[in-house]
């Protein structure tokens, strides 16, 4: 979290102190520093530098536009998971040749979008995803670039709910399968094999199941090469995690020593499709307490943010540290509080029993390492606009998101014909009528 720091007695954001932007956009919002994402991604290039790769930025983590303008700047790929991601990917410049398509679920219009733009491969994870993506690529007369999702049934010792690659998960395609998988994939006309994928899941912070995983798609990808398949690019998918609470996140040095022992030796392109790794330390969620209630047991502050702004919390039971933005005094000493929101259920809860120095309303408090998975997973859920979304770079800051207003967001429904006022009902469609 050095992006945010202590400035002056108020929490900052570079060199924008966050009240600042509280006190033009309001609360809640979303802070994410450029010089943050644009530092993480540099770190990660540099760690490769001397390998054949490829560093595809993976959406999902945070969508927003000018998130993925500042890594496409920077030189990043996408590691794409929806038609809605290809064209976001696309529009912040990044080249269709630098854009892997992942996901168990492609429609065909987005595999037909996917095959327009040409991007530089398919992630295939079903041999049914595989007939259809061929049918598609034929009626266009094209070829499929495609690497074969390899589940290698390996824990990846994460949350139940973020973690890919054990046999049980709904991703990939069973290891002692995949020969003969790609054996069929070769003889496809509109299918060019041309590569090997795996990913075991988010938030890793054991190097270990990196090993084990690397090293048996590794062995599957030297026997595909001795039958004549073309490796020509490794994907190792993501994973990468971050200091939520005191975790201590993989070296990133041990981890590209890993990828030298394990996948570089097979000469393949190697791609890699980080996303919290580059984003989730970049940004904070700044909320304003509106009440402190003292319970029968308990105090609760309750904040302006809800688990429609941050779901993780609610989703994953996702820790997220929490600080005053306005900064205690040393020393100052700390209670156990509650901090929650305002949504009518009681998964809509920050913090349990988090220390924190005194607050009252009207403060505001910043929720730490929200940039991944934060206004990405947002909703408008009890009719809350989701929070608006900001970018600092050294002293000055832009909306890169606006908050909608109610009529914008309630506007978004239409009535049918026999709910509309009386004088734009048609008579037919009149009770009686």
């Amino acid at each position: 979290m050095s992006a945010f720091h202590y400035r002056g007695g108020y929490l900052a954001a570079e060199e924008v102190p966050l009240a600042r932007i509280a006190a033009k956009v309001g609360t809640p919002y979303y802070c994410y520093s450029a010089g943050a994402i644009e530092a993480q991604y540099d770190l990660f290039a540099a760690t490769f530098a001397g390998m054949d790769s490829l560093i595809c930025y993976s959406l999902k983590a945070n969508g927003n536009q000018a998130v993925v303008t500042t890594l496409a700047r920077r030189g990043a790929g996408a590691d794409v998971v929806s038609g809605g991601e290809l064209k976001r990917a696309l529009r912040a410049g990044i080249p269709a040749t630098r854009i892997v398509f992942a996901g168990v679920g492609k429609t065909a219009e987005e595999m037909a979008a996917a095959l327009d733009a040409d991007i530089l491969q398919f992630s295939i994870e079903s041999m049914q995803e595989l007939e259809q993506l061929n049918r598609i690529a034929a009626q266009k007369g094209k070829r499929a670039p495609v690497a074969l999702r390899i589940n290698p049934d390996v824990d990846a010792l994460t949350h139940a709910k973020i973690t890919t690659g054990r046999a049980e998960n709904k991703f990939g395609l069973d290891i002692a399968q995949a020969p003969s998988i790609y054996a069929a994939a070769a003889a496809l006309p509109g299918i060019e094999v041309s590569g090997i994928a795996v990913h075991i899941g988010s938030q890793i912070t054991a190097l270990a199941p990196f090993r084990s995983a690397f090293a048996r798609v590794a062995e599957l990808a030297r026997l595909l090469k001795s039958e004549g398949h073309a490796i020509r690019r490794f994907t190792l998918g993501g994973g990468l995690g971050i200091a939520y609470r005191g975790e201590t996140p993989p070296d990133i040095a041990e981890y590209a020593r890993i990828v030298a022992e394990t996948a570089a030796p097979l000469g393949s392109t190697l791609v890699f499709e980080p996303g919290r790794f580059l984003v989730g330390n970049a940004g904070v969620l700044v909320t304003r307490v509106l009440y402190v209630k003292e319970g029968t047991s308990r105090r609760f502050v309750i904040v302006d943010a809800a688990m429609n702004d941050l779901l993780r919390p609610a989703l994953y039971d996702g820790y997220h540290a929490i600080m005053p933005v306005m900064q205690p005094a040393d020393g100052a000493p700390v209670q156990p509080v509650d901090v929650v929101g305002p949504i009518c259920e009681s998964s809509d809860t920050f913090a349990t029993q988090r220390p924190l120095p005194r607050v009252i309303a009207g403060d505001l408090l910043a929720i730490c390492s929200a940039g991944a998975y934060g206004a990405v997973m947002s909703s408008a859920y009890n009719t809350r606009p989701p929070a608006a979304e900001v970018m600092v770079r050294g002293a000055a800051y832009a909306v890169v998101r606006p908050r909608l207003d109610l009529d914008a967001l309630i506007g978004q429904d239409r009535l049918p014909d026999w709910l509309a006022p009386d004088d734009r009902r048609s008579a037919s469609a009149r009770p009686g009528a």
